[in-house]
């Protein structure tokens, strides 16, 4: 077995694959940007010993967090944190969320979130599959999102 990346190295890996700095993420478009998450998130990382260590989610709605509302569509990697006797600590999610316009058409998708987590009964592929024939997609990518924010946080 190959030796897994730490998780340390998570958002530099993410970055990197989502080519930052080549350039603009928003000209990526929102297929491509979902290409290349899946393929961060294929990438194994060397995380703790408990069930649901290491998951995915896809999650989108409207939302004002931080001023007027917006669509999110938020792709998230997020990893458990055990302290020294291997109790759960904390999570670190790193998010990929891509903002758009709350259109109506947006809006009316309402909220959704799907999550998978490596090492369970699900394989990655039927998840990313079961997503991939989802009704949102087709109305989101008729939309081009304002911007796409990469970030990390502790929860």
């Amino acid at each position: 077995m190959s030796k897994r990346v730490p998780i340390g190295q998570a958002r530099e890996w993410l970055r990197h694959e989502l080519g930052w700095g080549q350039r603009p993420l928003a000209a990526l478009g929102v297929d491509e940007v979902w290409l290349r998450f899946v393929r961060f998130g294929s990438q194994r990382f060397d995380v703790a010993s408990v069930p649901d260590a290491d998951g995915l989610l896809c999650q989108y709605g409207t939302y004002a967090f931080d001023g007027p509302p917006v669509f999110l569509l938020d792709f998230v990697r997020q990893f458990e944190v055990c302290d020294a006797s291997g109790e759960h600590d904390h999570y670190l999610q790193l998010h990929c969320e891509l903002r758009y316009e709350p259109v109506r058409q947006l809006r009316a998708l309402g909220h959704f979130e799907s999550w998978f987590f490596h090492g369970a009964d699900e394989e990655l592929d039927s998840w990313v599959e079961e997503l991939r024939l989802h009704g949102f997609w087709r109305i989101v990518r008729t939309f081009p999102p304002m911007g796409i924010r990469v970030y990390q946080e502790q929860v």
